[in-house]
């Protein structure tokens, strides 16, 4: 049991302890760890007040605290010191003004970049890692499902397998690369660079092979994008939506109506993959974690691109779901697979499919495959 003031480190260095993605801390509640998708507040005191307003101050510097003290807002990364020969995990801070006093919601990111095992992805994103070399490749989902580490499990495989010069534009910095094959330069908004703008103006000047846009949020950054993609370069990227169809709405909604069928066209002509994900609660005894990903991925296959440039967007799920042997799958199609390893739970999957009747088709075919061969075995 905590009690009297809270000591930030500490708090961030329970976390790894805890297995907490995320710690929340707000005025009259005590600090609270969400933990399995679940919210956890410590068995402590409430955070009073003037807590909040300098609990944040050993790990800021004075330019953060002048730059929060301006907006009410802060985005920025922090890391725990190196113990016991483990490298420290770190943590992407959102600071944030609330009732006139200081909220600050945190997500650690650990210290190892993640390998696709360690995320539970399936196969066919090393494939669209080994297969490109240009053009555009999205990483989509909600907040807190897993896009960064995803992307940094991506972007590890090309620095182990390819001598590329890979350049990032993050807000914050979140995995922090050591090169191999490849050489890496990250650059992090409000530190090295003003704003995703102003990077993107530039780095097609600075010889980039691959480029790592942190996330696309307005025109500017969608169109330098497409264009860098055009021009032959590979390019990730992350988008806040919910599904796959969902990032194309995004990208044309940032666009007037005359100007959408050409992008349209430079879309179907450079993007490559994407790749959506949501975070499902797991069965921690068979994967060892409490969370896996259920993904749907789109490959931008020619039928794909006829279907985007017509605008046919309408018949993309289909396509998605009947072409599992190019590595497309819908999220009911990966959640019955997850059932099927035992990862999730029936209940989960349900709880989670888009279309449950789909699951229970899904999995009621793989029932009876299953009886049939052993019939035939016995037989």
């Amino acid at each position: 049991m905590i009690h009297g003031p809270q000591n930030i480190k500490k708090l961030l260095g329970a976390m790894d302890r805890l297995d907490a993605s995320d710690l929340h801390i707000k005025v009259g509640i005590p600090p609270t760890y969400r933990i399995g998708g679940e919210l956890h507040p410590i068995k402590g005191d409430p955070v009073s007040e003037d807590e909040a307003d300098h609990l944040l101050d050993p790990i800021l510097s004075e330019a953060q605290k002048e730059a929060f003290d301006r907006t009410g807002d802060l985005d920025f990364a922090w890391h725990l010191p190196a113990a016991d020969g483990k490298p420290g995990d770190r943590f992407r801070i959102n600071m944030l003004r609330s009732g006139n006093h200081t909220h600050a919601a945190i997500r650690r990111v650990k210290a190892e970049i993640p390998s696709y095992k360690d995320l539970h992805l399936p196969p066919v994103y090393s494939k669209i890692v080994q297969r490109e070399r240009e053009g555009l490749v999205l990483v989509v989902g909600v907040t807190g499902s897993g896009k960064s580490s995803t992307l940094a499990a991506m972007l590890d495989e090309i620095n182990h397998t390819r001598g590329e010069n890979i350049i990032t534009v993050e807000d914050p910095v979140e995995y922090r690369f050591t090169p191999h094959r490849s050489i890496i330069s990250q650059r992090e908004i409000g530190i090295d660079v003003t704003d995703f703008h102003e990077a993107l103006r530039h780095i097609v000047r600075q010889d980039p092979d691959v480029i790592l846009i942190g996330e696309m949020r307005d025109k500017e950054t969608v169109l330098s994008a497409i264009q860098a993609a055009e021009t032959g370069h590979l390019v990730f990227a992350t988008m806040h939506t919910m599904d796959t169809m969902g990032a194309f709405g995004r990208m044309l909604e940032f666009f007037p109506q005359e100007e959408r069928a050409f992008i349209r066209n430079s879309l179907a002509a450079t993007m490559k993959a994407i790749c959506a994900q949501k975070l499902v609660p797991a069965n921690k005894e068979i994967t060892g974690t409490s969370v896996v990903p259920a993904t749907e991925v789109l490959i931008t296959t020619p039928t794909v691109r006829e279907l985007i440039r017509d605008e046919r967007d309408s018949d993309l799920p289909a396509v998605i779901s009947s072409s599992r042997a190019e590595g497309m799958m819908t999220f009911t199609q990966c959640l019955a697979e997850l059932v099927e390893r035992e990862q999730v739970s029936m209940h989960i999957a349900r709880e989670y499919a888009p279309n449950r009747d789909m699951l229970d088709s899904i999995l009621k075919g793989v029932e009876v495959k299953a009886a049939s061969l052993v019939g035939r075995i016995k037989g």
